[in-house]
């Protein structure tokens, strides 16, 4: 797979730099379709590559073993599962950087203390920023 660098603008006390930031595959765990759709196109529009999206539990757990994405953007609450669950799953297979877009962040962090979470509704500033902090925290897998 050919991985492409884009530039991504930051503001900082009014100071715009420039930073080369590296796509990345997303898995988009969301049982709400459009919600999904809407999410996909934002992480597209920010330069990263959804590669699947799933709406359940079991599906997120089989998507992220096929397509091995870099980050998971997770709802917490799914019809069918949980997202915190899903990603506890996820997680004993392979180490990898993940965050929760929910309307219920107290919930999320009840359950998983030190989880990034962003509360819905959200901007591409707070989802660039949780980005970030998702993978700045993410531990290797010890073996």
């Amino acid at each position: 797979m050919l991985t492409v660098a884009r530039w991504r603008l930051r503001s900082a006390s009014g100071v715009r730099i420039y930073e080369l930031m590296k796509a990345l595959r997303v898995l988009v765990i969301e049982d709400d379709a459009l919600i999904a759709m809407l999410l996909s196109e934002l992480l597209a529009s920010m330069g990263h590559d959804v590669c699947a999206t799933a709406a359940s539990e079991a599906e997120a757990v089989i998507a992220a073993s096929r397509y091995r994405p870099d980050l998971l953007i997770v709802d917490s609450g799914l019809r069918q599962g949980n997202g915190v669950s899903a990603v506890e799953e996820i997680l004993r297979a392979r180490q990898i950087a993940y965050m929760f877009i929910s309307g219920d962040a107290a919930g999320v962090q009840t359950r998983k203390p030190d989880a990034i979470v962003v509360r819905k509704p959200f901007g591409e500033t707070e989802l660039a920023r949780a980005i970030d902090m998702a993978l700045a925290t993410a531990r290797p897998l010890k073996v």
